[in-house]
């Protein structure tokens, strides 16, 4: 028998299929060959097609099938994880009414910001334990404010996650978890965010229904066992965005646990059971997947938009060197590139500096000196010092590290970078090689609830190695202060 995941991402849908007993993968992809599109008719503004991520979910499944050479009647469950705080808004029959406003859309800040101002900081920390900041609820406010008519025709909106499920399955859900993230999940009285949705003018209505994680949230009907290849019948039974999905897929259930990712977008998420957060402007706090009433597990979201994404714009603009070569290259230049500076900024508003929308810097450039070395070496320096920086915001609200742990991908496979972090924050860093689709598969399969087994299952199949603090840390130090004080300088004119 076999689970299967679903990873949703921004650039690609990756699917994998792991064996139910053991956790092992047997294989997995991504759909499709090339980025997915995102569209952007203004500045700030990023939107993707629901169907087309449907269409890419459909052709993944096929192929993962096909390449296993399974029986598809063996695949029982199915989980899935999905870029987190989109807003997909559909009739009342299921067909989107607009693209997607996705996760890297900053067009509802300013109704974020003024929500907060006139609720209450007070109010929405302790109902909300966020900001309503530029997240699904206030993603639809903006619809409901600019575009009236599609809001009029509105019969449910969802998450990007509840739409696939909704593909596969037919039922219209969500999950407390989802609403976490989408910052409607009142936390005070267990029920959705009526605060919220009443200062914005959001029926109820629209909600859908809430299941439980790690249950039966609906089984493949006819339409999408002929469109996936799936079994009518397999059950999905788990769903969750994708940062609290890392930190399931690394094995981080409990207090003082730490995943981190450094993708095209870099995360630090940490587990507490804090239900009074100190900072809700900065960071976030969503129910993490294994939230209950009972036990509320919480997970704090650092976001770094301006990561991964500046080391690839780089390659791109560097006659397309790969990241090999690249990390090579800055392994030759010395701690701190000789002066030169990099605030990695470039990728939208970032929370964690309130939303400011900063751009990329690159300082302190000599042309008779410097070179494409210098600027690998600051590129990869200066994301892992947004890393620190957001960790120093981060530690107001967790308390105590006890574990971090991090996928074997994207910027932890640079030595640099992880050496970095590791140095600055005086802490190992355990490297998993896993992935989202992977961990979703696995998750798929926690319907009895046995966390601990579900734990050595990974560390047994997927621990690489871990890089430890190095010894001298001055110069690191030394690095940091200087990109922290440029940084600061930045802020002060914005």
């Amino acid at each position: 028998m076999y689970h299967l995941g679903i990873d949703l991402g921004s650039s690609s849908v990756k699917v994998a299929l792991v064996d139910a007993v053991s956790g092992k993968k047997i294989t997995s992809l991504h759909e499709p060959p090339n980025e997915m599109e995102i569209i952007a008719i203004h500045p700030d503004w990023a939107e993707q097609s629901p169907n087309m991520w449907w269409l890419h979910v459909c052709n993944a499944i096929k192929r993962v099938i096909i390449e296993a050479n399974i029986n598809a009647s063996d695949i029982k469950n199915i989980g899935i994880s999905y870029q987190m705080h989109g807003l997909v808004i559909v009739d009342k029959d299921g067909n989107p009414l607009r693209n997607s406003i996705i996760w890297c859309d900053s067009r509802a800040v300013e109704i974020g910001r003024q929500a907060l101002k006139d609720l209450g900081k007070d109010l929405c920390g302790e109902h909300m334990l966020n900001a309503p900041g530029n997240f699904t609820a206030s993603k639809l406010k903006w619809v409901i404010d600019n575009e009236p008519e599609i809001y009029k025709n509105t019969y449910k909106f969802m998450l990007p996650g509840d739409f696939i499920a909704y593909k596969l399955t037919g039922k219209m859900a969500t999950t407390k978890n989802g609403l976490s993230e989408g910052i409607l999940w009142d936390y005070k009285n267990e029920d959705v965010a009526t605060h919220l949705l009443d200062y914005y003018g959001i029926d109820k209505n629209l909600v859908p229904e809430i299941v439980e994680n790690f249950t039966n949230q609906g089984a493949v009907n006819d339409e999408a066992s002929k469109e996936t290849g799936l079994p009518k019948g397999a059950q999905v039974t788990y769903r969750s965005g994708d940062q609290p999905n890392n930190a399931l897929s690394l094995n981080i259930f409990n207090p003082g646990e730490v995943a981190a990712t450094g993708g095209t977008s870099g995360v630090v998420y940490a587990v507490s059971n804090n239900l009074q957060p100190q900072e809700i402007s900065k960071v976030n706090h969503f129910a993490h997947v294994n939230y209950t009433e009972k036990q509320p597990v919480i997970g704090t979201l650092l976001n770094i938009n301006g990561a991964g994404i500046q080391y690839r714009w780089l390659r791109n603009n560097s006659g397309n060197d790969t990241y090999e070569n690249m990390n090579h290259k800055a392994a030759k230049i010395d701690v701190g590139s000789h002066g030169v500076v990099v605030i990695p900024f470039g990728n939208g508003a970032e929370r964690m500096l309130e939303n400011k929308n900063v751009g990329t810097h690159i300082l302190n450039l000599n042309l008779n000196i410097h070179n494409n070395k210098h600027l690998y070496r600051a590129a990869l320096e200066g994301i892992a010092f947004a890393f620190v920086y957001g960790m120093d915001i981060l530690k107001n609200d967790i308390g105590d590290i006890k574990v971090i742990r991090a996928g074997n991908d994207n910027l932890f496979r640079s030595e640099i970078f992880a050496n970095t972090v590791a140095t600055l924050i005086d802490h190992d860093i355990e490297i998993y090689n896993t992935t989202g689709a992977v961990g979703a598969a696995r998750a798929a399969g926690l319907t009895d609830g046995d966390f601990k087994k579900f734990g050595e299952n990974i560390t047994k199949n997927d621990h690489v190695m871990t890089y430890k603090p190095l010894g001298n840390k001055a110069p690191y130090e030394a690095a940091y202060k200087r990109w922290k004080n440029e940084l600061e300088m930045i802020l002060k004119h914005k």
